[in-house]
C-alpha cells in the first residue's frame, strides 16, 4: 500500500487530493518550474535574512528595527540585498538536490513504513521526519559554501571597525569573496560550520516537516469539523475543500511548524553564523572554535545572547515556511504527470 492510498483512505471527515509523490511527477517540469518559483520566493524574503545576520554578528543587543533603519542609512537600501546574487546562483542547484532527496526519501519511507505495519498518521510523520533529515543534509553540500559568501558580503561594513574579529578582506563580489576565502582558507574555510549546519539544519528539518504533518492533520480535522456543521444534510465523505482552503491550511501548518523549529534551532543558527563570518583571536585563518563562540558569546550578553536575531528569524521561517509550502505543493500540482490525479 502506497502513503498516497493511505493518506485518501483515512480521510474521512474531508476529502483532501492524495500525496503526490515522485513517482507521479514530470521531472524536468519540477525542477525548471521549481527554479523560477523558489528564486522570487527568496527574493522577497532575503532582506530579512541580512537583517538577522547582522544582528548575530553584532557585538551587543540591537533591535531588528533599529538595525534596519542603521542599515539603509549607512548603506542604502542595496545593503538589504548584498549577497544576493551569490545566494541565488547557490541556491537554485541547492534547492534542486534539496527537493530530489526529499521527494525520494519520502516515498520510500513512507511505503516502507505503511507495509511495516504503522498507522497512517505515524506513518506520515516519519516518512515526512526522515525526508527532511536526508534532505537537508544533502543540501548543505552546496548551501554551507554558499551561505559562508554571501553571509560575508551581508555583514561587510557592519563590524569591520567594531569587531576586531572582522574578516580583514574587503570583498568586491561573490566570486571575489569565493577567490579570497579559498586563497586565504583552502576548501575548509568554504565549509567553515559545516558540521554545526548539519547539527542545525537536519534537525530543524526533521522536526519541521514532522511537526507541519502533525499540524496539517490537526487543521484540517478542525476544518471538517466547521464545514461538517454547514452542510448537515451532507456526509462527510462529500465535504470537497476549495483550493483556497487548502493553501490556507497548508499556510497554517507551516507557519506553525516554522515558528517552533526557529525557536529551537536558534542557538545552533547564531553559534553557525558567526562560525562562518569571524575571524579567531589568535589566527584569524582558521577561525574560532565552537566553544571559543559560545564563550564570546556568553561574555557579550549571556544565555540570551544566542538568541539574538530571533525575531527576524521567527519572522523569516515563519514566513518562508507559509511560502515555501504553498509554492511547493502548487509546484508538484503544475508538476504532476497526470493532472486527473488531483481531483
Amino acid at each position: 500500500m502506497s502513503m498516497r492510498m493511505a493518506e485518501e483512505e483515512s480521510s474521512e471527515e474531508v476529502h483532501v487530493p492524495g500525496e503526490i509523490d515522485w513517482q507521479m511527477l514530470d521531472k524536468s517540469k519540477f525542477f525548471f518550474l521549481g527554479a523560477a518559483l523558489f528564486s522570487g520566493v527568496s527574493a522577497t524574503l532575503y532582506p530579512v535574512v541580512v537583517l538577522k545576520t547582522r544582528q548575530q554578528v553584532a557585538q551587543s543587543q540591537v533591535s531588528c528595527i533599529n538595525t534596519a533603519f542603521s542599515l539603509i542609512k549607512g548603506e542604502g537600501f542595496r545593503a538589504l540585498y548584498r549577497g544576493f546574487g551569490t545566494s541565488l546562483m547557490g541556491t537554485i542547484p541547492a534547492r534542486a538536490l534539496y527537493m530530489a532527496a526529499l521527494e525520494v526519501t519520502k516515498s520510500n519511507v513512507g511505503t516502507a513504513t505503511v507495509r511495516f505495519g504503522l498507522g497512517e498518521p505515524t506513518a506520515s510523520a516519519v516518512a515526512n521526519a526522515a525526508a527532511g533529515l536526508s534532505a537537508a543534509m544533502a543540501a548543505q553540500l552546496v548551501w554551507t559554501p554558499v551561505d559562508v559568501v554571501s553571509q560575508r558580503l551581508m555583514v561587510q561594513g557592519c563590524c569591520d571597525s567594531g569587531n576586531p574579529k572582522a574578516s580583514a578582506f574587503r570583498y568586491i563580489n561573490g566570486i571575489d569573496a569565493f577567490r579570497k576565502i579559498l586563497s586565504n582558507d583552502g576548501l575548509r574555510g568554504l565549509y567553515r560550520g559545516f558540521g554545526i549546519s548539519i547539527l542545525t539544519y537536519a534537525p530543524s528539518n526533521a522536526v519541521w516537516w514532522a511537526s507541519y504533518s502533525v499540524a496539517q492533520r490537526m487543521v484540517w480535522g478542525g476544518v471538517g469539523y466547521y464545514l461538517s456543521k454547514g452542510n448537515d444534510n451532507a456526509t462527510n465523505s462529500a465535504l470537497r475543500p476549495d483550493t483556497k482552503t487548502m493553501m490556507a491550511v497548508q499556510g497554517v501548518s507551516a507557519a506553525v511548524a516554522g515558528g517552533m523549529s526557529a525557536l529551537i534551532t536558534m542557538p545552533l543558527d547564531t553559534i553557525k553564523t558567526r562560525l562562518q563570518v569571524l575571524d579567531g583571536d589568535e589566527n584569524g585563518r582558521r577561525g574560532p572554535t565552537i566553544m571559543q563562540t559560545v564563550r564570546s558569546l556568553v561574555r557579550e550578553g549571556g544565555w540570551m545572547a544566542c538568541y539574538r536575531g530571533l525575531g527576524p528569524r521567527w519572522a523569516s521561517m515563519s514566513m518562508s515556511a507559509t511560502t515555501m509550502i504553498t509554492t511547493y505543493e502548487f509546484l508538484k500540482r503544475l508538476s504532476a504527470k497526470n493532472q486527473e490525479v488531483l481531483t
